[in-house]
């Protein structure tokens, strides 16, 4: 860093002290994250929901039949067609996607659903013309907060993804979504409503059986795991068997809203308070490609106004100056330049911000860069690592998903380190390897509907509302073998 001039060099040692995290506080992180999840699982509960789903257990790999699959995201409707034949693991997709008018998110509800209905038809149509169909089983993945007593239905908590429709938040979704349906005479039975991180667990179980988690490092952060009935106190009032599984929903982005552990800079400390939702969803406030970018903004917004410091010296900063105008993606690329000279970095500032930047200052943004990457990854870890030491399990694989992870630079290779110093490994391989997943909210939708299918024939009902009249109405042809 022989360009970088004496008071940049002295910032770039400060930042690198607020953001490193060193092993032992990872070490800490995790112990604390253990309790915190185990708290979860309590009558009282705890800042980690630990949402049961109602998904219990993993499929075995031979599962078969057709299914359908919605997945409802904040930009697309995906409606998925999935067979499951006899060969283990393998799966055959159709699928298309369908654009959500921007208009649909502030209508009403009814248009809402008249809309996805509508789109399961024109689907059903185009690749079963002419074919009388007994109803199909469709799982729907549907990524909003929502509470579930039972697999089939889902009480929206509130809408996120710049959806505002009146009349739907604190009601159940799957009457609504029945009722367009039987409108239409559409045949089609949901069986299950479910979060895209249990599908990533079920999806990523079914390709690989060392599969023991499923996560997502995205624009938000979340992981799900199978637990023992016997460990979840808040279920005991049903006298479930203790040693039957459930997926538990982490929803773990709100670890720590307490701030009592997590190494908090100034600068997160401002999101947090000009977010939505102060003192909520703090570890994802950390980690989450959201707010990687907002972090890098409002350290070089700092900078600038620091009298001490000489940067971007009579430069127009007032692009900077606009809150989530960056995104991890920017980060990305500075990360990704391979230039000695950050040739990439200096025109991609010099586009996105208007600012012509010296190579000291190309310097410390590449450095500041890779510590936000970097706290991102190692943070990451300590979820993961906190799901192996509470079940014991030392040796497995974990499904992820996810921008972050597909796409962050040196994402996978950070958190791996990191995983490394927690769980004290020396060797030359991981026993825990974080590998890329499987279409949890496709793939994985039609697997849980084929799980619970499955488990409602074998007279395991718990957690079933419409248990009778999904037997009666669904293709008996759609079987499952067990090998």
């Amino acid at each position: 860093m022989a360009s970088v001039s004496k008071d940049l060099a002295t910032q770039i040692k400060k930042l690198e002290e607020q953001f490193t995290v060193d092993e032992q506080k990872l070490k800490e992180i995790t112990d604390h994250f253990v309790s915190e999840l185990t708290k979860g699982l309590t009558v009282n509960g705890g800042s980690i929901p630990m949402n049961p789903t109602w998904v219990m257990s993993f499929p075995t790999g031979y599962e078969t039949g057709t299914y359908l699959a919605l997945d409802m995201g904040g930009t697309n409707l995906r409606v998925c067609e999935i067979t499951l034949p006899e060969g283990r693991g393998e799966f055959d997709i159709t699928q298309s996607k369908y654009k959500l008018p921007e208009e649909l998110k502030t209508g009403s509800a009814d248009e809402l659903w008249g809309y996805i209905a509508d789109c399961l038809q024109q689907f059903i149509e185009a690749h079963h013309a002419g074919e009388v169909l007994t109803p199909l089983p469709l799982g729907f993945t549907f990524s909003y907060p929502a509470t579930q007593e039972y697999i089939d239905h889902g009480i929206l908590q509130r809408w996120t993804k710049g959806f505002d429709i009146e009349g739907v938040e604190g009601k159940d979704v799957v009457p609504m979504f029945e009722a367009a349906l039987a409108e239409r005479g559409l045949p089609v039975k949901l069986i299950a409503l479910i979060n895209d991180t249990t599908g990533t667990l079920i999806a990523s179980a079914y390709t690989d059986d060392q599969v023991k988690i499923g996560c997502i490092f995205g624009t938000g952060c979340n992981a799900a795991y199978m637990e023992e009935c016997g460990e979840i106190p808040k279920l005991a009032h049903l006298n479930l068997d203790p040693k039957a599984p459930m997926a538990i929903n982490c929803e773990w982005g709100a670890f720590d809203n307490e701030h009592k552990i997590l190494p908090r800079t100034p600068y997160d400390i401002i999101i947090d308070r000009d977010s939505p939702r102060p003192g909520q969803q703090a570890f994802e406030k950390m980690i989450a490609g959201l707010y990687l970018g907002e972090v890098f903004r409002l350290v070089l917004v700092d900078l600038h106004e620091n009298t001490e410091v000489s940067i971007f010296e009579g430069q127009d900063v007032s692009k900077l100056k606009k809150a989530f105008t960056l995104d991890s993606s920017f980060l990305s690329l500075i990360e990704e330049d391979p230039f000695e000279n950050l040739s990439e970095t200096h025109d991609l500032i010099q586009k996105t911000l208007g600012i012509n930047c010296e190579s000291g200052e190309l310097e410390l943004i590449r450095r500041l860069a890779e510590l936000i990457g970097t706290r991102a990854a190692r943070l990451s870890a300590c979820g993961v690592a906190a799901i192996c030491k509470k079940k014991g399990i030392s040796s497995c694989h974990v499904g992820a998903d996810g921008s972050v992870f597909n796409k962050y630079p040196h994402f996978k290779q950070r958190g791996a380190a990191a995983l490394r110093e927690i769980l004290g490994w020396n060797g030359k391989s991981d026993p825990i390897d974080v590998c890329a997943a499987e279409d949890g909210s496709g793939v994985g939708a039609a697997l849980i509907a084929a799980l619970t299918l499955q488990r409602i024939r074998q007279g395991n009902l718990a957690g079933v509302k419409m248990s009778s009249t999904i037997l009666t109405e669904t293709n008996p042809n759609t079987v499952l073998l067990n090998h």
